[in-house]
């Protein structure tokens, strides 16, 4: 286990943690949580012994293997499938040994290696690799190329697929999200409850934390505060102890009022559509937990837009692409105040493309995309950070916009935002990505837009700034399109979502829990086509006869049934469980179940309830990882069919 006793740990002359005391179980998945500079990277790097305590322990057993996600990735022309492989040193050192061992024609050492190769998983490292990324987003295609072809953040991507290829007694993960698309994070969330190491993630996005760790570890006060359970649960008891304390409690009933009021009056107008009823259960629990963030530095809202024309923007069979490529065709889509639209779609589908379109970064290829006179758009977009001037202050950024203004006014703006004192005079150049990220909300704030595009807009923002931006959104009165991985940001802020598939832009009858559904039947859909495809195709001028074509296709068939049954058996499960649930879900619906002579029966259904889940989740990521497994070997398997 991990053992942290009476730890003082300094950054200069900052005190980040003193005294500080932790134990963390082998197995077990912490959340390490707390606000910006608090120290948690610190913590990170003491973890990797790339930092040594200013006082006291902290034990970590000498066998474990630690890996972590590397923060820079190297200029290579290798391709990304053998990148990743080259993060288990384990394996290439192995390899080297096989050769040598090869070249001296040792045949005792031979064996033996062979033996250590087969114990570290070689003979099946390269569709592990390809598996993995294929869960994080790139195409058979794509892990062939090499590794200057990506972006940085496609580079972080292969570094953190290194990280989960690797063997790990203890897996360190610092914001595995940043880079990802919502389909990758459900991915790796699913990677993750599999994992069978010690895992410790630092995160800011509550959905990811609610369904990967069972303990959170906060940094509070310099100290280290367990709290057993997902992040969820830490709010609850978070919330719980600040009300028995009453810490500054009474300075949120303001709040809490107006939270209640916006309730009440979405309620009165909400559809029963999925999406709305569970818009309506996030607001719930943001009431029910205010008091767990009453002492949070973040405070602000939109202001009334001075114009809120009717339609904002109104487009008719637009068409919209790079160069003479349409991204997405046939887009009818009219944005009024009110509208608050979430877009769902795979990576590269073209959520960012229509935001580009919208924030007139893209012109329209053709259709009819019409605009009011008085529209104001307020775009939010990672690359926007770097138009920063570095050597500026945020209070210059701010007088930039509005140079009437008096500068204790302004001051007074960029505190709600966490510049404070003298923060809102340093220098842009040394921020952090999340304080950059903050300001630039803080310049979109002031100009008072009625249109908002916010594009993965909670990237490097820490939970409490997540809060406070979720908060000033629900009253924001103009339109707003949405496309994050931030599940709880979506389900909280978003009426409608809207599905961006196959050129296509259309509405999407359901909420997120429906779009995961969407997605593990489209995959099953395109594998199926695929393979309907290998059979009924006619390769032209195929040099291998039809008897031997069969032949082959024979023993890819006897090579896959292993997966083909993997699959058939986690879709029994998944229905088996799918029907479980909705049974023990009717039990529960019923009243007398809640009285307290039948305590113990509803306990006994409400642990039947989350045994099954827990089933279903193991059904879904063995379905998952045996349908991309099964989806790359026919890949490669038509591929050489093609080249005979």
């Amino acid at each position: 286990m991990i053992q942290i006793s009476e730890l003082i740990l300094l950054r200069g002359s900052k005190v980040l943690l003193e005294h500080a005391t932790a134990t963390i179980y082998p197995g077990h998945k912490v959340g390490l949580i707390g606000s910006n500079g608090c120290g948690k990277s610190s913590l990170f790097a003491l973890l990797r012994q790339e930092l040594q305590p200013d006082a006291g322990e902290c034990q970590v057993p000498k066998n474990w293997q630690i890996v972590s996600v590397a923060q820079e990735t190297p200029a290579s022309n290798r391709c990304a499938l053998d990148y990743v492989i080259d993060g288990d040193v384990l394996y290439r050192q192995l390899q080297q040994k096989l050769a040598e061992a090869e070249e001296s024609h040792d045949g005792e050492k031979i064996a033996l290696i062979h033996g250590q190769l087969e114990q570290a998983g070689a003979y099946d490292i390269d569709s592990r690799a390809a598996t993995i990324l294929a869960g994080l987003g790139f195409s058979h295609q794509q892990i062939k190329n090499p590794v200057t072809d990506f972006s940085g953040g496609w580079r972080m991507r292969l570094n953190l697929a290194q990280a989960l290829l690797c063997h790990s007694d203890l897996l360190l993960l610092d914001e595995p999200t940043n880079h990802l698309d919502l389909d990758a994070v459900i991915w790796l969330e699913r990677w993750l409850t599999r994992y069978t190491g010690t895992l410790i993630l630092i995160s800011h996005d509550k959905s990811f934390l609610d369904n990967t760790v069972t303990e959170i570890l906060s940094v509070e006060s310099q100290k280290l505060i367990a709290y057993t359970g997902n992040y969820a649960s830490f709010e609850r008891q978070r919330a719980e102890r600040l009300r028995l304390q009453d810490l500054e409690y009474q300075k949120q009933q303001a709040k809490v009022a107006h939270l209640e009021s916006f309730i009440n009056r979405f309620k009165a107008k909400a559809s029963k559509a999925k999406q709305a009823q569970s818009r309506i259960k996030q607001l719930e629990k943001m009431e029910d937990l205010l008091p767990a963030h009453a002492q949070s530095q973040f405070s602000f809202e939109f202001f009334t837009p001075p114009k809120l024309p009717n339609p904002l923007v109104k487009m008719e069979q637009v068409q919209v692409g790079y160069d003479d490529t349409v991204i997405i065709d046939s887009l009818h889509l009219n944005l009024v105040p009110g509208s608050r639209i979430g877009l769902l779609g795979r990576n590269g589908a073209g959520k960012s493309t229509l935001i580009k379109l919208l924030a007139n970064e893209k012109s329209p290829m053709s259709g009819e995309y019409m605009t009011s006179a008085g529209l104001s758009i307020g775009y939010f977009a990672q690359h926007q950070l770097e138009f920063l001037r570095p050597q500026d202050s945020a209070l210059d950024h701010l007088y930039r916009l509005d140079k009437q203004a008096p500068e204790q006014t302004l001051r007074d703006f960029l505190g709600g935002f966490g510049f404070h004192g003298d923060q809102a005079l340093g220098k842009v150049e040394p921020m952090s990505g999340g304080e950059k990220a903050r300001l630039v909300l803080a310049l979109l704030v002031y100009q008072k837009p009625n249109l908002l595009l916010l594009d993965e807009p909670t990237n490097h923002l820490d939970l409490e700034m997540r809060h406070a931006l979720n908060i000033a959104l629900q009253s924001f009165e103009g339109a707003m399109v949405l496309v994050s991985h931030d599940r709880f940001l979506l389900t909280s802020v978003c009426d409608d979502f809207y599905l961006v598939d196959s050129g296509k832009v259309q509405s999407f009858d359901g909420d997120l829990d429906d779009y995961r559904d969407w997605l593990l039947k489209d995959a099953t859909q395109k594998t199926n086509n695929k393979n309907n495809d290998s059979l009924t195709s006619k390769p032209i001028e195929s040099k291998v006869d039809r008897k031997s074509v069969k032949r082959l296709e024979a023993e890819f068939r006897q090579a896959t049934q292993g997966l083909r049954k993997t699959i058939q058996s986690a879709e029994k499960q998944m229905n088996q469980c799918t029907l479980a649930l909705e049974k023990l879900e009717l039990a529960l619906t019923d009243v007398d179940l809640y009285l307290e002579e039948n305590k113990a029966k509803l306990k006994q259904l409400l642990l039947e309830q989350a045994n099954i889940k827990g089933d279903l989740e193991d059904a879904e990521m063995r379905w998952m990882e045996a349908q991309e497994e099964l989806e790359l070997k026919q890949q490669v398997f038509d591929e050489q069919q093609m080249v005979s």
